[in-house]
């Protein structure tokens, strides 16, 4: 079958186009003909070698995010069809094949049936996003009708789809952006109240929207020194939710405010396979909220194919994109 893969961790430019051997089917998966997938922060640090412990052996066929057509059906498979139509974050990482080629072996308890109201392009930027948001929503903070919550980058991959789902939840949505686009965009998506974080403090729009008591819930999709300001607008007793945690913080704010810091990493469940039918679970879930007409993916102007990987990957380092990079197989 075709596929991009990568012999070595680099630049965009390490990905090559290869023909390499078909899956073998196993009992409890299904093979997928891949018809879209996306990227993901995760698929470009794995790339470029930031990550070594969870990539998979060279030669490498990357990306996790899947949408396509199920094509053979593993022994022990009882929910899956030939011909299905599904979606997951189900491989490119370490012990298993990626989204990057015709075909791609996936445990069926990773995947779930499309959405019918989406199209393939729109279905394969939904899974790690989505699951990662709901994760840390509804299993972590446990946020409830009626609470306050600040969601960091109105049009990031997860920050987009958090929006939408705190929303049809019941929450107060507030949402930070840089730029008036990207704060429009966070209205459309259902923020109540949407802050330029370039314009306003920190200080300053806590004070103005919540008479300087902080919000029940911060959800920081960003980290860095973005968690030190998510300390800062948080509430006494309140939450923070974290997807990006590999540094180093001042955890007075954390004391003194009495709060809860959870982190989630998706990649866990997916690493481990005794907690796969969980992500499966949520993407179930994930479908019926969109097939209400809930939520929807952003997708970003630019759609690359299969063999525009390099493109695509250097895209998302740019820093550029609004909403999520989704790459169509052509082939």
């Amino acid at each position: 079958m075709k596929s991009q893969i990568i012999q070595s961790f680099g630049k965009p430019s390490v990905f090559q186009y290869k023909e390499i051997s078909k899956p073998e089917l196993k009992p409890g998966h299904v093979l997928i003909q891949v018809k879209a997938t996306s990227v993901n922060p995760i698929d470009t640090k794995v790339r470029a070698g930031a990550v070594p412990a969870v990539a998979p052996e060279f030669p490498a066929v990357l990306h996790g995010d899947v949408a396509g057509l199920v094509s053979a059906v593993g022994e022990g498979v009882t929910e899956f069809n030939i011909g299905d139509e599904v979606f997951g974050c189900a491989g490119g990482f370490r012990g298993t094949g990626g989204a990057l080629a015709e075909f791609m072996l996936a445990d069926v308890d990773l995947l779930a049936q499309k959405p019918k109201n989406l199209t393939m392009e729109e279905a394969a930027a939904l899974p790690l996003v989505a699951i990662t948001a709901w994760e840390a929503l509804f299993n972590r903070a446990r946020l409830t009708t009626g609470q306050d919550i600040l969601i960091h980058a109105a049009t990031g991959g997860v920050g987009h789809i958090a929006i939408q789902l705190a929303k049809w939840r019941g929450a107060t949505v507030y949402t930070t952006a840089s730029s008036q686009e990207k704060l429009e965009i966070g209205t459309r998506l259902g923020a109540d109240v949407t802050i330029n974080y370039r314009e306003e403090s920190v200080q300053d729009y806590v004070q103005k929207y919540t008479d300087g008591k902080g919000f029940d819930v911060v959800f920081d999709t960003v980290g860095g020194e973005n968690l030190d300001r998510s300390f800062e607008a948080a509430a006494v007793h309140g939450t923070i939710i974290a997807i990006a945690a590999r540094s180093t913080h001042d955890l007075s704010p954390v004391h003194s405010k009495g709060l809860s810091l959870h982190v989630t990493f998706m990649l866990l469940k997916i690493l481990n396979k005794d907690l796969h039918k969980h992500y499966g679970e949520i993407l179930k879930k994930v479908a019926r909220v969109v097939e209400e007409g809930k939520l929807r993916p952003l997708l970003d102007s630019n759609i690359f194919t299969f063999d525009e990987v390099s493109k695509a990957h250097e895209y998302m380092e740019s820093g550029k994109a609004i909403g999520k990079i989704v790459l169509k197989n052509s082939w």
